[in-house]
């Protein structure tokens, strides 16, 4: 069967939300690994991590010859339908399954991409990584 053949005619997520949650997930993940696990071409990759950069989403940090991305937390949806909440509400369902304990690697230690104060997840959690039980 081929890749085409297995992929559903439609998903819940775009790709710019799949690539968003793979970054949250694996901060130093490189493109190449990004459109493979999206499904996508490394072109269609490049464009959407620009994209993601360019509205604030994330931060792109250059770490020697590797890319380090750190997610914005507390930026909200961009349609206006959702845009009462912020994209960290979906973060959370993607990251529930990292340990509480385990140190978070999506903020900096300025802590400036820290969620907002106050921000709590669906759960009611301080962070979106925290979202185990």
């Amino acid at each position: 069967m081929s890749t085409a053949e297995a992929r559903p005619s439609w998903t819940f997520l775009t790709n710019h939300a799949r690539v968003l949650a793979l970054i949250a997930k694996e901060p130093e993940i490189r493109l190449r690994d990004l459109a493979a696990a999206a499904q996508v071409t490394e072109r269609t990759v490049q464009g959407i991590v620009a994209d993601l950069e360019g509205e604030g989403y994330l931060v792109r940090k250059r770490e020697g010859r590797r890319n380090r991305y750190e997610i914005v937390y507390g930026k909200p949806f961009r349609h206006p339908a959702e845009a009462d909440h912020d994209v960290d509400d979906l973060l959370g369902l993607f990251l529930a399954h990292r340990a509480a304990d385990e140190p978070d690697r999506h903020h900096t230690p300025e802590g400036h991409h820290a969620p907002p104060a106050g921000h709590r997840d669906p759960a009611g959690r301080r962070d979106p990584a925290e979202a185990v039980g």
